[in-house]
């Protein structure tokens, strides 16, 4: 059996069995390297070059949370909890917590969208935004499965479609580029039309999140996070340097073009401006870097992987053997190549660093079968996507498990990873294949 289904698989099982995932990652790049012809000093080697690769990842995540934890002191996403909170009254009717609630979603899934492009933080804004609203969340008993599938959808659904932000690096700098290099004459102004019908797949799996799957109320202990929202203070300065400290690292952020120095800024305003006053800005910093700590290592550790599955050229060969397998068989042949691309995300965790390992060998493979450009593009676009969400080694689900599991309450797999897998990989699956057959 081909290394890279073998590793992935086995990453999925101990992730699955509640293996810690940076562990999970670590084997099974053993294993695919092993599997692969390399011996093991050449796994390590692969494996340790990758690593490097996810530290930036990894250092800006760091930062962004202790940004956001020394935002979370200055009381200004208290202010925000609490004026939610003030909404629903003492005894709530069932029609303003009807309102509130699908208030709260929509802003929830706006924030994610905007992420991507009119604020270009991606996942930074839910340790900020979320952990302070939890309170909100259980006593509105809204399931949290729910909100994981609301962000990832927004983090995964825009870039997909809209070409600015974070959709501007993925459809232009990254699919358009590796097309392109790889012989296929395509054009900007197809790639977002070739993705839309693949997105639709997304749209459906959100609408069944929200209206079938997790509809009905889910109850959560609310003891912890309120005393963490009585903890604050709220003051009118603390307010204006929070809101010039979320400013400054935009600004830094956008002119830089890095989230660690765009962190850093806002951290520092923060610090320095004296609002401050309950704890020290080292304390601060231990509890952010503790809180996205474990994005940054499952970062790191999927980088590392990623490295060794390249190096033993085992994508390649997978790829090959379903080009001797499907024969000519058209629709089949689109299938395998979606789900080849499920798995490589899978274990990749990025549906960035897919494109450039798959392109290679997708475009000559999917024009010998005859498939139009918009199809190829709609084929290795949405080969790339599929996995992003329901990868236990991406940050389209582990952002949100950072954010709702902050009281324990939320479990990175059952949670997370499952919940975004069935409602948009499924999806994603179908209407992918179904638009690399009519497009």
């Amino acid at each position: 059996m081909n290394a890279v289904v073998i590793a992935v698989c086995l990453m999925l099982i101990l992730s699955f069995a509640r293996v810690n995932v940076v562990i999970a990652l670590t084997i099974s790049a053993v294993v695919a390297g092993l599997f692969g012809g390399l011996n093991l000093n050449e796994t390590i080697a692969a494996f340790n070059s990758g690593l490097g690769g996810g530290a930036q990842i990894a250092l800006s995540y760091a930062l962004l949370g202790a940004f956001a934890a020394a935002l979370s002191h200055s009381g200004l996403t208290t202010l925000i909890s609490q004026s939610i909170i003030k909404k629903l009254g003492k005894e709530p009717t069932s029609t303003n917590t009807n309102l509130l609630r699908w208030s709260l979603l929509f802003a929830i899934l706006a924030m994610a969208v905007s992420s991507q492009n009119v604020l270009p933080i991606h996942i930074a804004f839910i340790p900020i935004l979320i952990p302070p609203l939890l309170l909100v969340i259980s006593a509105l008993n809204i399931d949290r499965r729910l909100i994981a599938c609301l962000l990832t959808f927004g983090l995964v659904t825009t870039y997909m479609i809209l070409p600015i932000g974070f959709g501007g690096i993925f459809l232009n700098d990254i699919l358009l580029a590796n097309l392109t290099s790889n012989g296929l004459e395509a054009t900007s102004s197809q790639i977002p039309q070739a993705m839309l019908l693949p997105a639709l797949g997304m749209v459906s799996g959100l609408l069944i999140a929200m209206f079938v799957s997790y509809r009905k109320p889910r109850q959560y202990q609310t003891k912890q996070v309120d005393q963490q929202q009585q903890e604050v203070t709220v003051e009118t300065k603390s307010i204006w340097v929070s809101v010039a400290a979320i400013v400054a690292t935009l600004v830094v952020q956008l002119q830089t073009d890095s989230m660690i120095f765009g962190a850093l800024s806002g951290f520092i305003i923060l610090n320095l401006s004296g609002i401050l006053k309950n704890v020290s800005g080292q304390d601060l910093f231990s509890q952010g870097v503790l809180m996205m700590a474990n994005i940054g290592f499952i970062m790191i550790a999927a980088a590392g992987f990623a490295e060794v599955v390249k190096s033993t050229g085992e994508v390649s060969t997978l790829v090959a053997s379903i080009g001797e397998f499907i024969g000519d068989n058209k629709p089949l042949a689109a299938m395998l190549m979606l789900v080849v691309g499920l798995l490589i995300t899978m274990g990749i965790g990025s549906s960035f660093s897919t494109i450039p390992i798959i392109a290679t060998i997708y475009v000559p493979l999917a024009l010998s079968f005859g498939f139009s450009i918009p199809a190829t593009i709609a084929l290795v676009g949405t080969a790339a996507a599929l996995g992003d969400a329901g990868s236990p080694a991406s940050d389209s689900t582990l952002g949100p498990t950072a954010g709702l599991n902050v009281d324990g309450q939320h479990d990175h797999i059952r949670d997370s990873v499952i919940p975004t897998f069935i409602h948009f990989n499924i999806p994603l699956l179908v209407f992918g294949w179904i638009a690399a057959m009519v497009l």
